[in-house]
């Protein structure tokens, strides 16, 4: 039988037929032979019979019991990051088999994380050497396109050729920066340096750099919330992200249109909302935005490369925060990023 491997189980298997053995023989003995108080004797041998099992199987529920709290520690100490905890199973019995097994388990993760993580690091190598062998030709092709713009002040046919090729080159540029930076933050690479900053100025720094851009197509960004909000975090890292998200506002909101982001703190959580009154997100596309290269049938924007929202989200996360979006068909968009603070 396969439960008699466990030495501990066969131990008290053992022990519990030998006190059965010593009973009976004492329950012979007082039988055959006249023995005062025998009543009393056979009952004394049966206390101490189911004492001595009792004794017997509460050490063995004891060993039994420490050694699943050892291998709750072991796995305790594994899910923390200790990827060499191990459970003990050196001995024989079903439930060291179990123990057995689950160290091959961590063994085959510990192995599939090493490998995911040296994919990763391949990937984001390839793609920075990608990107380091593109810069060269871009910014010769940009200096050269730079001349056939100026050359091309009379010629409005090819002036407009020209700057369509501009457009395509910025476009170009910012696919590589945006890869690298993703693969980067994927591969774990970057380290994200928290300090104390005001929330308040940092949005005002992303007005400022849409001002521009938002006068020239008749669209208004507006401010509102709590000016006095500190939150720990990258500035540089995280007013990249929601530069994104209010690119992709403007990138999706008609002349005339309007973007409120506004700030809120309560308890325990640090709230940013960004919305905007444009043409919405189709219901089929609203789970499958934050997907890479992402390309709605739906959009009419012809110029995204579908990575800001993704490096926007990706960064968020890195900063243990969350991003949610609400959106209706010709009412607008609405994305409330959340980030814990500490008590």
């Amino acid at each position: 039988m396969k439960i008699f491997t466990n030495k501990q189980i066969k131990h008290l298997f053992l022990e519990a037929l030998l006190c059965l053995f010593l009973f009976v023989l004492a329950g012979t003995f007082l039988a055959l032979f006249d023995v005062p108080h025998k009543a009393a004797f056979i009952f004394a041998a049966a206390l101490a019979a189911f004492g001595a099992v009792f004794a017997a199987m509460c050490i063995y529920f004891c060993r039994q019991n420490h050694m699943i709290e050892n291998a709750e520690e072991q796995i305790d100490e594994y899910i923390s990051g200790n990827r060499s905890a191990r459970i003990e199973c050196s001995e024989d019995g079903e439930l060291y088999k179990l123990f057995h097994r689950i160290n091959s388990l961590v063994s085959i993760l510990n192995a599939h994380g090493e490998k995911e993580t040296r994919s990763k690091e391949f990937l984001k190598n390839t793609i920075s050497d990608i990107s380091h062998q593109l810069k060269t030709p871009l910014a010769a092709l940009n200096i050269y396109n730079g001349i056939l713009q100026d050359e091309a002040k009379e010629l409005p046919d090819i002036r407009k050729f020209a700057d369509l090729t501009e457009q395509e080159l910025d476009r170009i540029g910012t696919l590589v920066q945006s890869l690298l930076k993703i693969t980067k933050l994927d591969a774990g690479t970057i380290r994200i340096e928290k300090k104390e900053e005001n929330l308040s100025e940092m949005m005002r720094e992303i007005k400022n750099r849409f001002s521009f851009r938002a006068d020239r197509e008749e669209k208004q960004i507006n401010l509102t919330g709590d000016d006095t909000i500190i939150l720990s975090c990258d500035r540089g890292w995280l007013i990249q992200a929601i530069e994104n998200i209010v690119k992709n506002a403007l990138d999706h909101t008609d002349k005339g249109g309007c973007i409120d982001i506004e700030q809120k703190r309560f308890q325990s959580v640090v709230r940013v909302v960004i919305r905007d009154n444009g043409s919405g997100i189709h219901p089929e596309d609203i789970h499958h935005i934050f997907k890479r290269f992402y390309r709605s049938r739906f959009s009419k924007d012809t110029q995204g490369i579908g990575l800001g929202l993704p490096l926007a989200k990706a960064i968020i996360e890195a900063h243990n925060g969350s991003i949610e979006v609400d959106s209706r068909v010709g009412v607008g968009t609405t994305f409330i990023i959340n980030f814990l603070t500490e008590r």
